[in-house]
């Protein structure tokens, strides 16, 4: 069915904005639930039709779909909370570590998923990558929008419908994207772990730490290029200093326009990875 993933999402946006809508009319907290579940699985869901409807493969059924985004994605978000829990203190590498576990978690959880799959093609593996990220990324955003509900004041559905939203726009550019490369990757070495996969692996790691430490590094960038004395004093002496303005104005363009970097090098070397397919038919064919 052609542009099935735009009727996905239509339906579930209507459906979503009326339960939200339901919701703040009746302060019916039983509604709560369906906007967070509508809202954290719409743009994944609608992501991965997508991807499936961009060339169908014997390989990549409904049914191993359906595997690698509810298997792969509550194994990916289990994983990453245990070891996250065990191994994570606050440090100048706990970014790194995150990327290095969430990444590895979901790799491993494709590996998981997949082991059965006798011929592998680059595509497929980026297309199952993709969606074991985009299961981990909706099982990973409904327990983020769980917990803006709860403020100091009660509970907020503004805070949640923010949260939903802010991730839902940058769900494509996150973990289905990183996850896609290393799957790519791991399937073009049919399945082996080998140096390119690993090297692979290290690199989409270092994009997945540096998108979640951008909001520091923004700050960082920002004081250097702006900080006054008496702010770096207050700093010296374990004091938070008031922020101008203008100050906001560049950590904002700082932190986007760093997200749009990480984005656009990632899609790059996606594109990068989905170009072999062409020397991989050659090999194929000899």
């Amino acid at each position: 069915m052609k542009r099935l993933w735009l009727r996905i999402f239509l339906t579930g946006f209507v459906l979503w904005l009326a339960t939200v809508v339901v919701t703040a009319w009746t302060a019916n907290s039983n509604l709560v639930p369906t906007v967070v579940l509508i809202g954290s699985f719409l743009v994944p869901v609608t992501f991965v039709v997508w991807a499936y409807g961009r060339g169908r493969s014997p390989v990549v059924t409904v049914e191993l779909l359906f595997k690698a985004f509810m298997i792969g994605g509550v194994l990916g978000v289990l994983g990453a909370s245990l070891l996250e829990s065990w191994l994570i203190r606050p440090s100048l590498l706990m970014y790194v570590l995150v990327g290095l576990i969430e990444e590895g978690v979901k790799l491993a959880a494709l590996v998981f998923v997949t082991r059965h799959v006798a011929r592998r093609f680059t595509r497929d593996g980026v297309v199952l990558g993709a969606t074991v990220g985009f299961g981990f990324a909706a099982f990973e955003s409904a327990g983020y929008a769980f917990n803006a509900l709860f403020t100091a004041d009660g509970l907020s559905l503004t805070q949640l419908v923010e949260t939903e939203v802010l991730r839902g726009i940058l769900t494509p550019v996150g973990h289905g994207l990183w996850t896609a490369i290393a799957g790519g990757a791991l399937f073009a070495a049919r399945g082996r772990f080998s140096a390119p996969v690993l090297t692979t692996y290290l690199g989409v790691s270092l994009l997945h730490a540096l998108w979640d430490s951008m909001s520091a590094i923004a700050i960082a960038i920002t004081l250097v290029l702006t900080g006054r004395p008496w702010q770096f004093e207050l700093l010296r002496i374990g004091r938070l200093p008031d922020v101008t303005a203008w100050q906001v104005h560049v950590y904002t363009v700082v932190n986007w326009a760093g997200l749009v970097v990480i984005s656009l090098v990632a899609l790059v070397w996606l594109w990068g990875v989905l170009s072999g397919r062409g020397r991989e038919r050659e090999i194929l064919s000899q």
